[in-house]
């Protein structure tokens, strides 16, 4: 039996993630080159709140209280992964994992094709735990024009492009 739960995240939830994005963030401050750029800032709560009212960000609850959160926007066909954070007190205990297979059934059931999402190629987990996860590197961006623009606008923010990737996950 695990010690979580998850769950869809509801509008008065938005308030209790940047918080937990935060804490999440700080692992970065052991990445060399990223110490300065990466888990400084955290998604509003006010745009948590908009991406909960599209119907596809979930939670996790240990103890009634939130520990993880998968936030989602939908493209036509794809569920974007806007962020995906856990706290460092329930961090590598499966967590995330749990977070992102529900995601995949909720899209799936929900009539979308695939999973996308940009993310760290070189940052164990960032892009190497998404690839476990059956997510594959989008190696020609031009033909994934909404993931360049994704790369450009996080590149424009200070993020160095040759360690961002796009991912995409098609679901079956």
């Amino acid at each position: 039996m695990s010690h979580f739960s998850i769950r869809l995240a509801r509008v008065e939830d938005a308030r209790h993630l940047p918080a937990i994005e935060l804490a999440a963030g700080q692992l970065f401050r052991e990445i060399e080159g990223l110490a300065g750029v990466a888990g400084m800032h955290a998604i509003p709560a006010e745009e948590q709140a908009a991406l909960i009212r599209k119907g596809h960000s979930l939670v996790a609850e240990s103890q009634d209280r939130l520990v993880g959160f998968i936030s989602t926007e939908p493209f036509r066909r794809e569920l974007h992964i806007r962020e995906l954070s856990v706290h460092p007190d329930m961090q590598r205990q499966g967590v995330g994992s749990v977070l992102l297979r529900a995601l995949g059934i909720d899209a799936r059931n929900s009539g979308f094709a695939a999973l996308t999402l940009t993310t760290f190629a070189d940052v164990p987990w960032n892009a190497p735990f998404y690839a476990r996860h059956g997510f594959e590197m989008v190696a020609d961006l031009d033909v994934h024009p909404r993931l360049k623009a994704d790369i450009e606008q996080e590149v424009a923010h200070g993020l160095p492009r040759e360690r961002r990737w796009a991912m995409i996950r098609f679901l079956d």
